[in-house]
């Protein structure tokens, strides 16, 4: 009996037309750069060439709002939660950052990822699944064969030629008075027609 060369069909693709995990850590190795956790999902992780300040999502739309598109670097939505990717080791300056800037000892709901940490890797732009309810999507992405570096917020010497580059120390004082002021709207007392209308 002759011998049939039965070979392995190529597996197939999922059934939504969403990427392989493996796909998706690829695009973020090979395209930036970055380190990768395999997952699912799939995680990047920080301290390396980024870390990230996370904020709950109003607060960070209002940061966008007010220091405009050339001041942050690449940002997530994580359900209700936003991120901002700054320079690496900038989450081991945030309590001395929210100390100098008088924000010491007030709860803030503004966090920092550092060395040691990951987050989740958002779907590459472009790529079907980004658009799903609850996925963590950019909402600023980096460009892939671009250096992301440069462009995130980092302490910057007074001296340095680059003045355009985005500022941490400004970065971190409008997340923390944006994290402020969404905290005291939240513990607002609602309006008596509100309170019976619940009753």
């Amino acid at each position: 009996m002759p011998f049939t060369d039965r070979r392995v069909p190529p597996p197939r693709s999922p059934l939504d037309g969403s990427p392989v995990d493996g796909d998706q850590a690829r695009w973020y190795e090979e395209g930036l750069g970055w380190a990768t956790v395999a997952g699912p999902p799939v995680g990047l992780v920080t301290g390396v060439r980024f870390d990230v300040l996370e904020l709950p999502a109003e607060a960070g739309r209002a940061v966008l709002r007010r220091t405009g598109a050339g001041a942050t670097g690449p940002v997530v939505l994580a359900g209700r939660r936003m991120r901002l990717l700054v320079a690496a080791g900038s989450a081991e300056e945030l309590p001395g950052l929210l100390d100098w800037l008088e924000w010491g000892g007030i709860s803030l709901d503004l966090t920092a990822l550092g060395a040691g940490s990951r987050m989740t890797a958002p779907v590459p732009p472009g790529w079907s699944g980004s658009g799903a309810p609850g996925a963590t999507v950019w909402l600023r992405a980096p460009e892939p064969g671009r250096a992301v570096e440069p462009s995130l917020p980092a302490l910057r010497p007074a001296s340095r030629a680059d003045a355009a580059a985005p500022c941490l120390v400004r970065l971190v004082a409008a997340a923390a008075a944006a994290c402020h002021r969404e905290r005291l709207l939240s513990a607002r007392p609602r309006p008596i027609s509100q309170r019976l209308a619940f009753s």
